[in-house]
C-alpha cells in the first residue's frame, strides 16, 4: 500500500504542477483578450475544450462524465481568474 500511495502522491504533484502551468497561460490570456475585445468566457471555446477532454478521457479509459465535470469546474475557475485580472473598465481611458 505504501508504494501505491507514493505513486499517487507523485502523480498528484505532477497534476498540481501542470495546473499551475495552465494558470500561467490563463494569466497571459487575461492580458491579451481585452486588447482584442474578447470576453473572459467564450462559450464556443468552452465547449471545444470540453469535447476534446471527453475524447481524450475515453481514449485513456477514464469516465468522460467525470473528466467533463472536472474540466467544467476548472474552466469556471479559469474564467473567474481572467475576469479578476482584466483591467478595470475605467482604467482603459
Amino acid at each position: 500500500m505504501a508504494d501505491l500511495r507514493a505513486e499517487i502522491d507523485r502523480i498528484d504533484g505532477r497534476l498540481v504542477a501542470l495546473l499551475a502551468e495552465r494558470a500561467g497561460y490563463i494569466d497571459r490570456a487575461a492580458e491579451i483578450k481585452p486588447a482584442l475585445g474578447l470576453p473572459a468566457r467564450i462559450d464556443d471555446r468552452v465547449e471545444e475544450v470540453v469535447e476534446k477532454v471527453r475524447v481524450r478521457a475515453m481514449a485513456e479509459a477514464l469516465d468522460p462524465d467525470l473528466a467533463e465535470a472536472l474540466w467544467r469546474r476548472l474552466i469556471d475557475w479559469s474564467i473567474a481568474r481572467e475576469e479578476r485580472l482584466f483591467p478595470e473598465a475605467g482604467d482603459e481611458a
